[in-house]
């Protein structure tokens, strides 16, 4: 069985060694990089399954490492960080990052949180999705193949705008507030950035919706949450 593939991309040395034990120990190939620059070229050599990006890195940062990635691919990419502030968040998930760790952290929650995003983007078929296909005038969401189609046109998603989706879309008309998409999507009962959920709405909205500022199909209930009108 050919093992998963984790690009590193981060100029501490001291990150790479702890990163690079707690993934073999599990059994993923870890790929490294000490700068942006380097990680780019790594990227598009390797073609890795999953990418964990420090923000903070010579040559190239974080956030414009993660833009060259979103122009080609879908591939999972988890950021690194040592701040804890909100806006560094939102900037990463707004570019399309699918989670984001604060150092220091803890490799078992590392371990866990790469396991999930590998899992999530390599199921034909997410736990989180048991319906198949819905599939509604111009736009099909099928989830067990991972495809979305709309108005004939297939939609590149990321593995969390997918899935966010795909559950709002498995249960239309139902409104979810932030809290319970977050406990989703993530898995955890501790809910650290809702503002995160909002990023990936309109991340979603900016692929399916003709009119982003006026969505048909995912809509905003105010002072509540969201739901998938079919």
């Amino acid at each position: 069985m050919n093992k998963k593939r984790i690009l590193l991309v981060d100029d501490e040395l001291s990150i790479k060694k702890v990163v690079e034990q707690a993934l073999e120990k599990e059994g993923f190939h870890v790929l490294y990089a000490g700068d942006g620059h380097t990680g780019w070229e790594m990227f598009q050599r390797e073609k890795p399954d999953l990418v964990i990006l420090d923000i903070m890195l010579p040559e190239k940062d974080g956030f414009d490492v993660l833009r060259l990635i979103r122009e080609v691919a879908q591939t999972p990419v988890m950021m690194l960080s040592a701040k804890t502030d909100i806006i560094d968040k939102s900037v990463g998930f707004n570019l399309g990052a699918d989670d984001y760790l604060t150092k220091p952290f803890s490799t078992v929650e590392l371990v866990l949180r790469v396991k999930a995003l590998i899992r999530r983007s390599s199921m034909p078929a997410g736990e989180t999705n048991p319906v198949g296909k819905v599939q509604h005038q111009d736009i099909t969401i099928d989830c067990k193949t991972r495809d979305v189609i709309v108005r004939g046109q297939k939609v590149e998603l990321t593995a969390k705008e997918f899935d966010l989706l795909c559950f709002l879309a498995n249960h239309p008309e139902q409104v979810f507030t932030r809290e319970q998409l977050f406990k989703e999507l993530w898995n955890e009962d501790y809910v650290a950035d809702l503002g995160s959920i909002s990023v990936f709405v309109r991340r979603i909205r900016t692929k399916i919706e003709e009119d982003p500022s006026k969505p048909r199909y995912l809509k905003t209930v105010w002072g509540v949450g969201y739901k998938f009108s079919p």
